[in-house]
């Protein structure tokens, strides 16, 4: 054997060692061979290669130039990698022989560098080296050439013939075209004056061609030279390979008689003892078949009890009756120990396949109980549920939320009314929680549980609604005939619902208002006892599934005591027990508190707004305190379902908001119509400003800095509502006397101005009040309301210009004509409400942004009072400088020498009287700055036209002067000691005192008659010029 391996380790070493030669460099004297002479190749006829001109290349390289540049790129990407020539693919593999000689030629020949190879153009030897070759090789001349003849570029790994570097040293720097003579690049040859030799043409050298062949006839000698070396060791090492495999077919014979000998022992005696241990085990498998079957009968007694068990409706037995049938299926032994007493040995039959039907009837017995048990629960919470809402005064709710409210905004004035009700729970609730809560956890019910419970609780949301809502059918109302005629048909849900959105729609106010009250009360109160019951169910499942008396947490959810806060705040948390932690988590996750008290609002809401919407035209035509409560119930329900869900209630919102903003605009219309109804009908009489209308004063006089308690009243929906009429914003009739009684006549006093009023202008007090009672209890809307104001006050300023100045009151109200009492009252009124304006713009301001442009609109307002004041003020002037002229026309017809034994004349009397009535009636409905401002322009209008009058007056005697002189004396002595006549009797007096006598010629005594003349008099006046 080791003679074959030392044969087969010969074969694989290199020819060098292998044959004990020398490497092919160094000559071989027992070598025979004659290098072959050029007169031994024959000669190679060369084709002839027709000239081309360069610019038939042209359409070639634009194609081919693309594709050279994509190559030289790939090319030196893949530079470095190792070159494929000279050896074959990798994934092939190699022939050892042909390893071994490429192994040989490569030690003999080292590969140089691609830069030495193409430097190379001629073996590198010296001429010494060839001298010395040549003297050998006549020494030995059958001596194979040596590869060292050979260029080392042939023997280089990453040979490459297409490389232009590495062809042109294998072309010996020959072209392959050549050029045609006087070409440019022989002409840029001789400028640079280069003396290179000329280069010969590829396709003619024959000597290029001669080596070439010599190279490959070098290789092939030395290629047969090494395999006839190899060839020794390579038989030799066949034939240990011979032996080799003659030698393994005898081992391969040798085992295979030593199996047949195993395999004759092995039926012997291995298979009979064999067969007496299946008999064992098959005996043993019967028996455990016999249980087994005894087990699966007590498995289908144990399925028929307990279906008799939930039919009965005893849920605890069938839940334990369950359970050990569970463990009798699983395998698992009785706690008790009673299955150990009967000797059975149980096993788990689990996988069993005649179980299947079992399975799934154990399964539906599983969800029954489960059922059962759902409806305890469900009962405990629901009942829990509505008691709590009927125990509950709707008195203690609405106060709870107003608290709440007012908290909300930072007012802690009202008292604490100490904890809520549904804060309070008993142990009964807890303990039947805390019994269906483990039956529900044994029977794995306690996520479907949740889910009904969470049904349900949606269901009593609407239930709790639905009750409170009028009938939806009319069999009270139908006779027996229309009941015949329809022959008993079932109203559908259409007929039904329009049914009960009629019956709504005529409810009363105050019945739809206990309507809502009820239902937000409820719906309130069980929203919040719905969040504690959620905290009770998570506190008690951390108690589920320990022994009794070992529970977590034991107290119930309750208020803490006051007095022991800090110690209930200080008390550690026990630890809870690892399946209690599980399962409220499951719970937790079932209810999420939030999520279900988010759907429980939106459900309510849902139906809520659905019976807002039916009663929408009802609800904007409510009196002022009805609706002021309409809106303050739906806020503080939609604050506390907003406070328990955290949701905004939008669809609510949105729907109480759109009522709030038609009901704006029909109170601005009904109030306009009644102050224009108020203004037609008033006679423009003084009336007694009682004590009622003070109450509205004062209000609106308050409200300037603080809001009036009576108009926070309608926040307090708990409290009864006053239907007297002054409370609900009604107008009625006033009581006080008129000026034609003997009582005495109140005024309205604005600080400390008195002012008195006529009818119509107390009435818009009370819509003022009105209006600025709405914004305090809606600030939200003071913008609107501020413009609904405006506009009331425009048209009560516009209405009474156009019944006094426009003398429309004597159509509208029957007067006979507009008199200076009928202006001054109306003066009154003006100024009253001029009074009052920036009250109502202070209020506005408050209670609004800065930015409302209303504020702005009562300067503007206040000021067309002012000049409808100044307009009246002016009206006066002009009826009294008419009086003035009517009288003077008198006074011009008058002959004073005539009538000179006459003491006045009537016309004077007439002025003085109207002016003295003038004045008096100003001083009792004006104020003393009102009267003078009146009274000093009717002075200076008198000044001028009478004297004027006076001084254009001709006397021919001193008796008609005397005449003259005595009215003067009568307009001086009557309206002086009015306030604001100064010296204007003095004035006329002096007028007259200085006027001449005027004596006419005989011929004018005709023309002039003792008359006033109208031309100007032949003597000069010496009227003084007024001041």
């Amino acid at each position: 054997m080791l003679i074959y391996i030392a044969a087969i380790s010969k074969l694989l070493q290199p020819p060098t060692f292998r044959t004990g030669l020398l490497p092919h460099t160094v000559t071989s004297a027992a070598s025979g061979h004659k290098a072959p002479s050029t007169r031994d190749i024959p000669p190679v006829t060369l084709t002839n290669i027709p000239h081309l001109e360069p610019s038939a290349f042209k359409p070639y390289l634009s194609h081919i130039g693309p594709l050279y540049d994509a190559y030289q790129r790939a090319k030196t990407d893949a530079e470095g990698a190792p070159s494929q020539l000279f050896r074959k693919d990798e994934q092939v593999p190699k022939d050892e022989f042909m390893e071994l000689l490429d192994r040989g030629l490569r030690q003999d020949h080292p590969r140089g560098s691609r830069q030495g190879s193409i430097s190379v153009l001629s073996p590198p030897e010296s001429p010494q080296q060839r001298r010395g070759s040549r003297r050998r090789s006549r020494r030995d001349p059958y001596m194979p050439t040596p590869l060292s003849t050979i260029p080392n570029v042939y023997f280089e790994e990453n040979f490459q013939l297409e490389n232009p570097r590495t062809f042109d040293v294998v072309s010996e720097r020959a072209e392959i075209v050549k050029p045609p003579q006087g070409s440019s690049s022989d002409r840029r040859n001789s400028t640079n004056g280069s003396a290179s030799a000329p280069r010969k043409a590829l396709a003619t050298n024959a000597i290029l061609q001669e080596k070439l062949s010599w190279y490959m006839d070098t290789v092939e000698v030395h290629l047969i030279s090494s395999i006839s070396s190899a060839s020794t060791s390579f038989f030799a090492a066949l034939g240990s390979l011979r032996e080799l495999q003659s030698e393994a077919a005898d081992s391969v014979t040798r085992i295979k008689s030593l199996r047949e000998d195993l395999q004759r022992v092995d039926q012997d005696m291995a298979v009979g003892g064999l067969e007496v241990v299946r008999m064992r085990r098959r005996k043993e498998n019967l028996r455990k078949l016999t249980q087994a079957t005894e087990q699966l009968s007590r498995v289908v007694d144990g399925v028929t009890r307990c279906e008799r068990l939930t039919n009965s409706g005893d849920f605890d037995g069938a839940a334990d009756q369950m359970d050990s049938l569970e463990r009798l299926i699983a395998g698992q032994p009785e706690p008790s120990g009673t299955a150990e007493e009967t000797g059975l040995d149980i096993i788990d039959l689990r996988r069993l396949k005649a179980l299947d039907g079992i399975s799934e009837g154990i399964n539906q017995l599983n969800s029954r109980i489960g059922q059962g048990f759902e409806s305890r629960f469900l009962e405990a919470l629901l009942a829990d549920l509505r008691n709590h809402v009927q125990s509950v005064p709707h008195r203690d709710t609405l106060q709870r939320w107003a608290t709440a409210s007012q908290r909300s905004r930072g007012d802690h004035s009202r008292a604490h009314l100490g904890p809520p009700a549904y804060l309070r729970t008993n142990d009964k609730l807890r303990s039947d929680l805390l019994a269906s809560l483990n039956s529900l956890n044994r029977l794995n019910h306690t996520k479907p549980a949740t889910a009904a419970f969470r049904e349900a609780v949606m269901r009593e949301m609407k239930s709790l609604i639905r009750q409170h809502l009028p009938s939806s059918n009319d069999d009270d109302a139908e006779s027996i005939t229309s009941v015949s005629t329809r022959g008993g048909r079932q109203l559908s849900q259409q007929d039904r619902s329009a049914i009960l959105a009629r019956n709504l729609r005529a409810l009363e106010p105050e019945v739809a208002e206990e309507l809502l009250i009820n239902i937000y009360t409820a719906v309130g109160e069980a929203l919040r006892r719905l969040g504690v019951q959620v905290k009770v169910l998570l506190d008690v499942t951390s108690s589920v599934g320990l022994p009794p008396g070992n529970s977590a947490i034991t107290s119930p959810l309750r208020s803490p005591n006051p007095g022991n806060t800090d110690e209930y705040l200080n008390k550690p948390i026990p630890a809870l027990p690892s399946l209690g932690v599980q399962l409220q988590e499951e719970m937790s996750q079932a209810l999420d508190m939030s999520s279900l008290l988010g759907q429980a609002v939106d459900v309510a809401q849902t139906q809520i707004t659905k019976i807002l919407k039916v009663r929408a035209e009802q609800s904007v035509r409510l009196p002022l305190q009805r609706f002021l409560r309409y809106f303050t119930l739906n806020r503080l329900f939609a604050d506390e379902c907003e406070a328990v869900s955290g949701r905004s209630g939008a669809p609510l919102k949105g729907v109480i908001n759109q009522q709030i903003g038609d009901f704006v605009h029909i109170l601005g219309e009904l109030e306009k119509q009644r102050i224009a109804q108020k203004l037609d009908s008033d006679l423009w009489e003084a009336k007694d400003f009682g004590e009622a209308d003070n109450a509205f004063l004062a209000r609106i006089l308050q409200a300037m800095t603080n809001d009036p308690t009576l108009w926070t009243k309608g926040n307090m929906v708990w409290e009864e509502i006053d239907e007297s009429p002054d409370a609900n914003g009604a107008l009625t009739g006033n009581n006080s006397v008129n000026g034609t009684g003997k009582e005495k006549i109140r005024n309205a006093i604005i600080d400390e101005q008195k002012y008195v009023l006529v009818e119509s202008a107390t009435s818009a007090l009370r819509g003022i009040d009105r209006f600025e009672n709405l914004i305090v209890s809606i600030p939200s809307i003071a913008s609107d309301v501020s413009s609904v104001l405006l506009d009331y006050l425009k048209l009560f300023h516009s209405r009474s210009c156009q019944l006094v100045l426009g003398a429309g009151a004597t159509r509208s109200a029957g007067l006979k004509n507009i008199t200076t009492k009928h202006l001054a009252l109306a003066s009154q009124a003006l100024s009253f409400i001029i009074a009052l304006i920036p009250y109502i713009r202070e209020f506005v301001r408050r209670h609004s942004a800065s930015s409302n442009p209303a504020l702005a609109e009562f300067d503007k307002v206040k000021r067309a009072y002012q000049d409808h004041q100044s307009g009246i003020h002016d009206k006066l002037v002009e009826i009294m400088g008419g009086r003035a002229s009517t009288h003077i026309n008198v006074m011009k017809k008058t002959d004073f020498d005539a009538v000179a034994d006459q003491q006045v004349s009537s016309y004077m009397e007439t002025l003085t009287k109207e002016t003295s009535t003038l004045h008096r009636v100003l001083s009792k409905h004006l104020p003393e700055t009102s009267v003078t401002m009146i009274m000093e322009p009717v002075f200076r209008s008198y000044r001028e036209q009478w004297g004027k009058a006076f001084g254009g007056v001709v006397v021919k005697t001193e008796a008609g002067k005397a005449r003259l002189l005595r009215d003067a004396q009568l307009f001086d002595t009557k309206l002086s000691k009015i306030d604001g006549s100064g010296d204007i009797g003095t004035y006329i007096c002096n007028i007259v005192r200085e006027k001449p006598v005027y004596v006419p010629t005989p011929a004018m005594v005709g023309a002039t008659n003792g008359r006033v003349s109208s031309d100007r008099p032949s003597t000069p006046s010496t009227e003084p010029k007024p001041p």
